[in-house]
């Protein structure tokens, strides 16, 4: 097999120095045009390929993105598809690394990530991570952050997420409009600020329409299918059940409604639920799902835009703020007064 031609191998043919030859195929103004034709005249006879690494290098950019995500359930997978269309029609590459909602983990893929000399980050930080050191290393050595999806008041950094106060809002007051009187709500880990402002969004709509707040209804557990099912087995055998449960999550959402079936209660007449992240197997369940829907790939090519902003921008954007708004996908398992009049 040929070895690819190098610059050497030019500046021999063409008996010149191999700096001149570097100068002429970046169309230096100190090479003269008869020498820049021939030698990109014979690059291209020769197939030559410049070395990108060494390249990346010099300019000390790649052109590569690190993005750190929990996981790559729908949500995050779609968001990464948004970066991913932004990144590349800017002329970026993607690196995608999942944290599986280790902090260990997330620390480990910062580090290979920096090693492989991305030119900077967009992370959605896991669960467990409540110490943000690893990120702000990456910080003061002056690399591009955006946080995107799970932000924290612990990084100054541009952020791009979803109104999940709203979203929170939007699914507990559908509930009590629906005539549910006792709302539980499984709620994520206390350290992330998506379980906190969605959690917001529930009391605030309880406290709007006067609902009493019982806290043995408010759960903290893992964004986890298995949690969810133990937790809403935990709420089913109170000796005063709710009559409806407010899931932060699609998975937590399957885990409840695993549980309310074994229990032998129909959705939505004896119980109703609602989700959050509108996965699409949610319409195509028995019954169908009510869940929050996000615009995931529009925050994915938010945050993409951000980053490339970023690394053409000398400006402070530590302060930019990027919020989408939600919207609540009404289905059959919580529309209880519907399907009252249906059977009347």
């Amino acid at each position: 097999m040929n070895k690819p031609a190098t610059i050497k191998d030019i500046a021999r043919i063409l008996k010149i120095s191999t700096s001149t030859v570097s100068r002429a195929l970046r169309d230096a103004s100190d090479v003269s045009a008869e020498t820049k034709n021939a030698v990109k005249s014979l690059s291209e006879e020769l197939n030559y390929q410049p070395n990108k690494f060494a390249l990346s290098l010099q300019q000390k950019q790649t052109h590569t993105i690190g993005v750190i995500v929990p996981n790559l359930d729908y949500v995050l997978s779609t968001m990464v598809k948004g970066i991913d269309e932004v990144a590349l029609e800017a002329g970026y590459t993607v690196m995608v690394c999942q944290s599986n909602e280790s902090f260990g983990r997330e620390i480990v893929n910062t580090k290979r990530l920096s090693e492989s000399l991305v030119d900077g980050f967009i992370v959605s930080v896991s669960s467990e991570t409540k110490v943000f050191d690893h990120l702000k290393k990456i910080q003061a050595k002056k690399m591009p952050m955006v946080v995107f999806d799970r932000v924290t008041p612990f990084l100054e950094a541009p952020t791009v997420h979803l109104d999940n106060k709203d979203g929170g809002f939007q699914a507990t007051e559908h509930l009590i409009e629906q005539g549910y009187k006792r709302i539980a709500i499984l709620a994520g880990p206390k350290n992330l600020e998506i379980s906190n402002h969605r959690l917001e969004g529930y009391l605030t709509a309880l406290k709007k329409h006067k609902v009493k707040i019982d806290p043995d209804l408010i759960i903290n557990c893992d964004f986890n299918q298995e949690y969810a099912y133990i937790a809403t087995q935990e709420l089913l055998s109170m000796k005063k059940r709710p009559d409806a449960i407010f899931t932060i999550s699609d998975r937590m959402a399957i885990g409840a409604m695993l549980a309310i079936k074994e229990k032998g209660l129909s959705m939505p007449e004896d119980i109703g639920l609602v989700g959050f992240n509108n996965e699409p197997m949610f319409s195509l369940l028995q019954p169908s799902i009510s869940s929050v829907d996000q615009p995931s790939f529009e925050i994915g090519k938010v945050a993409a835009k951000l980053f490339i902003e970023m690394m053409h921008n000398n400006e402070d954007m530590s302060s930019v703020v990027e919020i989408l708004k939600p919207k609540l996908i009404i289905r059959e398992s919580s529309q209880r007064l519907k399907k009252n009049k249906l059977t009347k």
